[in-house]
């Protein structure tokens, strides 16, 4: 799947100079269109978030920092995490055999009820997951889930940030992590964008965003 550039118009060039960017099905334009205020809204936290040294170099737990600033920046606009779930409903109806002095339909009916993954945060018609150093495997869900909900009529879009492999790996360098973010097994852009251009995400317009080292303030 081809990537696209809608980007260039739809987010203002002082957000786009800190942010490695790319997206599929001009997500960005859509999700302005659709849903013009939640995705300014979008906008204004990636351009209040800054990167903090601590940011670097502590090291994470459950949830680190970066997470837990922008969800709770999301969280104060009104957005709210989110879970779809799906019941599938069969009915069998078995039609009577009057010769053998049947009368009445019988219905034999299946449900089947499939819990879903959870999105960060869902306003409107936008779903919007943080990915800061997770394990990779979150992205394959969190595309799946922006693929779902969309097949389902329910999202225009998906938004997901995350992180530059190199530029935040140079920075952590730079700040004296040890090691640095070396690992090549965690959400990145570099492991996000292959996902969107195999087309994993089928129809759903997505909108990928990287932290790198532009977002840092000393």
């Amino acid at each position: 799947m081809d990537l696209t550039t809608s980007y260039l118009a739809a987010i203002p060039a002082d957000v786009r100079s800190r942010y490695d960017l790319c997206e599929t099905r001009n997500a960005a334009a859509v999700l302005e269109a659709t849903n013009p205020g939640s995705f300014a809204e979008a906008v204004e936290v990636l351009r209040g978030f800054n990167l903090r040294a601590t940011d670097i170099t502590d090291a994470g737990g459950s949830k680190s920092a970066v997470p837990i600033r922008l969800d709770g920046a999301f969280r104060e606009l009104g957005w709210r995490e989110g879970r779809h779930d799906t019941r599938i409903l069969s009915v069998l109806r078995v039609m009577p055999y009057r010769p053998a002095g049947e009368t009445k339909v019988v219905e034999i009916e299946k449900e089947v009820v499939n819990e879903g993954y959870k999105v960060d945060n869902v306003k409107e018609r936008i779903a919007l997951d943080v990915e800061w150093h997770a394990k990779d495997g979150n992205l394959d869900r969190d595309v799946a889930a922006y693929r779902a909900l969309y097949d389902a009529g329910i999202i225009d879009g998906g938004i997901i940030i995350t992180r530059s492999h190199a530029s935040i790996r140079a920075l952590s360098i730079m700040l004296g992590r040890p090691g640095g973010f070396k690992t090549t097994t965690t959400t990145t852009l570099e492991k996000l964008e292959p996902r969107l251009t195999r087309g994993d995400g089928g129809g759903c317009p997505v909108l990928a965003v990287a932290i790198t080292d532009r977002c840092y303030a000393p």
